[in-house]
């Protein structure tokens, strides 16, 4: 079935990223249907958060996309940020594990290298957005505090949840997943930003540290 029958039958709320996105861009180019499309440019630029922060000008640059659908992109993303904006109320709230899982899996569940993210969050657990922190497998280094809360901060967090996927789709954390937790747990408790969470995400599975009494 097809991402617009999908809609049509189940309510937008039941397609994932990229199927929303195969929408918005109609058509696939030539070797890649549009769903493909989707899924590499989901991948190469870091998901909804990572198109969102891309000019038209760059989003044009991409293979698959030219003017035409660089601009109905930019401007869905543009219209869902004018909605947040005007309605505090319409950000999405977390308060478990599944509902962290519910918000990112149908797209990071197809990411074939290993992304970490942060998810901030309000007083009241509405989110505030997610961000991109590195691509590539989960170390130290890769992973430094500094860049993790410079935007907690930016965006005037009270809270983190720590995201990232494995893509052999096996969720088990790993011992280098158990360090970075713990190293960033505590700069946040540092800076007064609590860190609620890391989710792990596979295909179609997810682990909670905090269910599992790492965190």
């Amino acid at each position: 079935m097809f991402p617009r029958e999908r809609l049509f039958q189940f309510g937008p709320e039941a397609l994932s990223n990229r199927e929303i996105l195969a929408i918005l861009l109609r058509t696939g180019v030539k070797g890649e249907n549009v769903l493909d499309v989707a899924e590499r440019l989901l991948a190469e630029t870091g998901g909804l958060t990572g198109l969102a922060r891309l000019t038209v000008h760059d989003l044009a640059q991409l293979h698959g996309l030219g003017q035409a659908k660089s601009a109905t992109v930019k401007a869905a993303l543009e219209l869902g940020r004018r909605l947040v904006s005007a309605d505090p109320a319409a950000r999405p709230v977390v308060n478990s594990p599944q509902d962290v899982a519910h918000l990112v899996m149908e797209e990071m569940r197809y990411l074939d290298r290993e992304h970490f993210r942060i998810m901030s969050l309000t007083t009241k657990n509405h989110v505030l957005g997610v961000s991109q922190i590195s691509v590539g497998s989960l170390n130290s280094s890769l992973v430094h505090p500094r860049e993790c809360f410079k935007e907690a901060i930016r965006r005037n967090s009270n809270a983190i949840i720590l995201l990232h996927n494995h893509p052999s789709g096996d969720p088990t954390p790993s011992q280098e997943d158990i360090e970075v937790t713990r190293r960033l747990s505590e700069g946040g408790q540092i800076l007064g930003i609590e860190v609620l969470d890391h989710v792990i995400i596979g295909d179609n599975r997810y682990i909670s540290l905090k269910e599992r009494g790492i965190l």
